[in-house]
C-alpha cells in the first residue's frame, strides 16, 4: 500500500501545490521549500523560501506564508488554518506557528538535523508551549525529499 493513501485527497492536492512552490524556490536558487496556508478549503497564502532574495534568515516559506495569511485575515491568530509545508518546520518556525495559533501542520519530508516536529526535537508537543497544534508528517515525503536532495546534489557538483 502507498503510505500516502492514508491522507485525504485534499491534503495531497495542497501538498502538491506546496511542492510546485518549492520548485519555484529552487529555480530562484533558494533552498526548495514551499508552504501554503489553507482555511475552509481556500488557499489564503503561499510562499517559498526567500532567505537569499530578502537577505533575511527568517524568510522561511512557513514564516512568509503565515505572515501573508495573518495580513489577509487582519488577525495574527490563525486558529482554524492549516499550514502545508514540504519540509518539517525548524524551531524558529514552530515557535511562530504556536504564536499564530495555527490549528494544524502538515509537512512532507522529515528533517533529522533541524526538524522541530519530532525529528531533531519536538517543540510542537512541548509542554511549555501554550498552544497545541495537530502535526501530521510524511505527506509525499519521498517527492519532497527528492526535490531537496536534487537541489543540494546540483550545488555540490
Amino acid at each position: 500500500m502507498n503510505t500516502d493513501e492514508r491522507w485525504a485527497e485534499e491534503d495531497l492536492g495542497y501538498m502538491r501545490q506546496a511542492l510546485a512552490l518549492a520548485g519555484e524556490g529552487a529555480a530562484a536558487g533558494e533552498v526548495p521549500v514551499g508552504a501554503i496556508v489553507v482555511q475552509d478549503g481556500e488557499v489564503i497564502s503561499a510562499a517559498h523560501n526567500r532567505t537569499l532574495a530578502d537577505v533575511d534568515p527568517s524568510a522561511h516559506a512557513e514564516m512568509l506564508a503565515v505572515r501573508a495569511a495573518a495580513i489577509a485575515f487582519g488577525n495574527h491568530r490563525l486558529n482554524e488554518a492549516t499550514l502545508y509545508v514540504t519540509l518539517e518546520p525548524c524551531s524558529m518556525c514552530v515557535g511562530m506557528l504556536a504564536e499564530a495559533r495555527i490549528a494544524r501542520i502538515v509537512f512532507g519530508a522529515y528533517d533529522d538535523k533541524s526538524g522541530a516536529c519530532g525529528s531533531a526535537v519536538d517543540l510542537a508537543e512541548h509542554a511549555a508551549l501554550n498552544h497545541v497544534m495537530e502535526v501530521n508528517g510524511g505527506l509525499l515525503a519521498g517527492e519532497c525529499g527528492e526535490v531537496l536532495r536534487d537541489f543540494f546534489a546540483e550545488r555540490r557538483d
